[in-house]
C-alpha cells in the first residue's frame, strides 16, 4: 500500500486528518501491507479484535527484535555497536516476566492508591496555575506536562530541580521526528546521544541508591535482582528509561487531548459538571481518542495468519492502537467524543495481555484526579490559538494547547 499514514512523522502533526484517513482505511480491511522508503516492509494491523488476538499470542508474535517502527539507518547503526535501549517493551518471555515482577507491586491499584494525597496536591497546584493565569494559559506546557512528570519524580524519589532535565530528555527521546525537539539536520548518531545522556544521569543515580538505599522506586530498580544476581547495566538503565519517560509523556498527552476535547465539546463539559460520576468513563474515552502510544511492532515466529491474511515467519506487524481505537465494529461513530460511551472502556491504548501497560492504573488515577479537581471550577473553556501536535510516529501528542477559560469562585 502506498499510504504514508504510519511512516510519515508529519502526518501525526495533524491528528484530525490522520484519524479520518485511518477510519476510512477500516472500510478496506484490518490488515494492510506497507512499504515505505527507509523502513523494512511490514503489515499495519488496525482492527481492535485482531490486535487483541495478536497480543494474546505473545510467543507467536514477539516484541523482539524490533518492538518500535525504526528506520533502517538506526537499525544499522545499532548493529555497528551504537547504544540501544533494553526496556520491558524490548523483552519477551521469560525475561519479560522476571523484569516486570521487580516493580509490579509498585503499580498495582492498591499501591497506586497510596499516591492519592500527592495527586490531590498536584491537582490543587494545577488549579492554582489556572487561577494565576487570568483566563488564558497554554494548558499543555503549564499543567499537562508538569503533572505526570512530578508524579513520576515522586515515585522515583528524584528532586524537583531535576524536572527540566527529565522534561528535555523525554521530549527529545520521543520527539525524534519533530524539529521543535530535535533539529532536522541531526543525524542518527546525534539522536542516539540523547540515550547516552539519559544513561549517564541514571548511572549516577543508581550508584547513589546502591550506596544509600531509600524506600523509593529508584532504589528498587538500582538493587533489583534477576535470578539472584544484580541486573545488568543495560537492563537497569532500560528500567529507568521506561518508567521516567513512558510514565510521563503518554499521560501528559492524554491530559491535553482531554482538555482539547472538552473545549471543543462544551455540551460534554456541561454534562461532566452535572454528573461528575462520569469522569472515570470520560477518561477512558479521552484515552481512546488520544492513543498517545501510536503503535508497537511484533514479529511472527511461525507461518500463521491474521484476519485470514497469511503471515510468513519473520514478518513485521504494526499494532496501530491509534487506528484500532477507531474501529467502527466496536466504537459507533468513533470520531465523536462521548463521555457516556458504553464501549469507552474497550479502548486498547494500554495494550493487552502480558505486555499490558505497567502504569495504566496510575495514569487513570492521575487523569481522574486532575479533572475531578478542575471541572467543578471550570465554568467554560475554549481554544485560544493554534493547537500543535508533535510529529513522531511512536509516541506523540499535543505540544501547545492555548485555552481561554473562566473559573467559578472557590
Amino acid at each position: 500500500m502506498t499510504t504514508d499514514l504510519f511512516t510519515n512523522p508529519k502526518r501525526f502533526g495533524d491528528m484530525a486528518s490522520w484519524r479520518e484517513e485511518a477510519l476510512a482505511l477500516h472500510a478496506k480491511g484490518v490488515v494492510h501491507p506497507i512499504e515505505a522508503e527507509g523502513f523494512g516492509p511490514f503489515r499495519a494491523v488496525i482492527g481492535r479484535d485482531e490486535i487483541l488476538e495478536i497480543e494474546a499470542q505473545h510467543e507467536l508474535f514477539t516484541n523482539g527484535p524490533e518492538p518500535i517502527l525504526t528506520r533502517d539507518a538506526y537499525i544499522a547503526l545499532r548493529a555497528q555497536g551504537g547504544p540501544r535501549a533494553k526496556t520491558l517493551i524490548h523483552m519477551d518471555e521469560p525475561d519479560h516476566r522476571q523484569y516486570r515482577m521487580l516493580t509490579n507491586d509498585w503499580f498495582k491499584p492498591g499501591s497506586v492508591q497510596r499516591l492519592q494525597p500527592r495527586l490531590d496536591e498536584l491537582s490543587r497546584k494545577a488549579l492554582a496555575t489556572l487561577e494565576r493565569g487570568g483566563g488564558e494559559i497554554d494548558f499543555n506546557t503549564e499543567v499537562a506536562l508538569p503533572f505526570p512528570l512530578e508524579t513520576i519524580l515522586t515515585i522515583l524519589g528524584l528532586p524537583v530541580e531535576d524536572y527540566p532535565r527529565m522534561l528535555q530528555l523525554t521530549q527529545e527521546m520521543f520527539g525524534a521526528g519533530d524539529p521543535d525537539f530535535i533539529p532536522k539536520d541531526r543525524d542518527p548518531e546525534d539522536v542516539l546521544a540523547v540515550l547516552r545522556d539519559f544513561f549517564q544521569y541514571f548511572a549516577k543515580l543508581s550508584a547513589d541508591r546502591r550506596a544509600n538505599p531509600t524506600d523509593d522506586l529508584a532504589t528498587c530498580i538500582a538493587n533489583g535482582l534477576i535470578d539472584g544476581a544484580p541486573m545488568p547495566d543495560l537492563e537497569t538503565m532500560g528500567y529507568y528509561l521506561i518508567v521516567a519517560t513512558a510514565g510521563h509523556d503518554t499521560t501528559s498527552a492524554a491530559m491535553s487531548e482531554g482538555m482539547r476535547l472538552l473545549a471543543e465539546n462544551p455540551d460534554q463539559l456541561a454534562l461532566l459538571k452535572r454528573k461528575p460520576e462520569l469522569i472515570p468513563n470520560a477518561v477512558e474515552e479521552l484515552v481512546r481518542i488520544s492513543s498517545p502510544v501510536r503503535h508497537f511492532m511484533r514479529t511472527a515466529q511461525e507461518d500463521t495468519e491474521v484476519a485470514g491474511e497469511p503471515i510468513a515467519k519473520g514478518e513485521w506487524l504494526m499494532l496501530s492502537y491509534a487506528a484500532a481505537n477507531l474501529d467502527p465494529r466496536t466504537f459507533e461513530d468513533p470520531l465523536r467524543f462521548d463521555v457516556t460511551r458504553e464501549a469507552a472502556d474497550q479502548q486498547i491504548a494500554y495494550g493487552y495481555g502480558v505486555h499490558f501497560c505497567l502504569g495504566a492504573h496510575l495514569a487513570r488515577l492521575e487523569m481522574t484526579t486532575l479533572f475531578g479537581h478542575l471541572l467543578p471550577r471550570l465554568e467554560s473553556v475554549e481554544i485560544a490559538g493554534e493547537v500543535t501536535t508533535s510529529t513522531a510516529i511512536f509516541v506523540s501528542g499535543i505540544k501547545s494547547l492555548p485555552i481561554r477559560y473562566t473559573l467559578t469562585a472557590a
